[in-house]
């Protein structure tokens, strides 16, 4: 069973109807005992950072998520989703020395994009919104990704951002965009993946790696 945890922050109804697209049947979790019976969690989310921590936290799916993990359930990160796995995010932040704590299940840290991209170049549009294209990395392993199975790499999907991930440890990304600068849009460790662009929004690409996450 899948199943889409709401901490009201997230699109669910839009993650759960893709699914169903593809003949996947997928829960929409109230509350964290719902999570009981899921062997599959997808953690969406569309909003701020501090909001989300704030919400996960009060409804009590921090621990649910950790235990989930480590028992070794999949999960899938989508979009703010992906940025609370984090250790921190300037998102929020009372400072540059003082972050927004996240949920530190990976390593790094989430940032802003800078429009300012120097002397002579057009500023860039904050927030990042619109199609892109997601690079799989590294070159020699991401066939080995099986949540990009029967994908072309170079494949375009769908983003609305502000703030991007950057993992401390290169090795769990899993793929690259560029937007001023190359910036991690898919992260891979063990049974985790999370996307910043939204499956959900990406067509056909999204609905495959949907469907690859249902089979896992």
């Amino acid at each position: 069973m899948i199943g889409i945890i709401d901490y009201r922050m997230g699109n669910l109804r839009s993650v759960q109807k893709a699914l169903e697209k593809q003949g996947v049947q997928a829960a929409i979790l109230r509350a964290p005992a719902d999570a009981a019976d899921c062997d599959k969690l997808i953690l969406p989310g569309v909003g701020a950072f501090a909001d989300g921590m704030h919400y996960l936290r009060e409804l009590g799916w921090v621990d649910v998520i950790q235990k989930h993990l480590s028992g070794g359930g999949a999960l899938l990160g989508v979009c703010l989703g992906m940025q609370l796995l984090f250790d921190s995010s300037m998102e929020d932040a009372v400072s540059p020395d003082e972050p927004t704590p996240g949920l530190g299940i990976v390593a790094g840290r989430v940032l802003r994009f800078n429009e300012d991209q120097g002397a002579g170049l057009p500023r860039l549009k904050v927030p990042h919104m619109g199609w892109n294209t997601v690079d799989f990395a590294p070159p020699d392993k991401h066939s080995d990704n099986p949540l990009v199975a029967g994908l072309a790499n170079h494949c375009h999907c769908y983003f609305v951002h502000g703030y991007y991930c950057q993992p401390a440890d290169p090795q769990v990304v899993a793929g690259w965009t560029d937007y001023g600068g190359r910036f991690c849009s898919m992260l891979w460790r063990n049974n985790l993946w999370a996307t910043q662009f939204h499956p959900e929004k990406s067509q056909d690409v999204g609905l495959t790696m949907l469907a690859n996450f249902a089979r896992l």
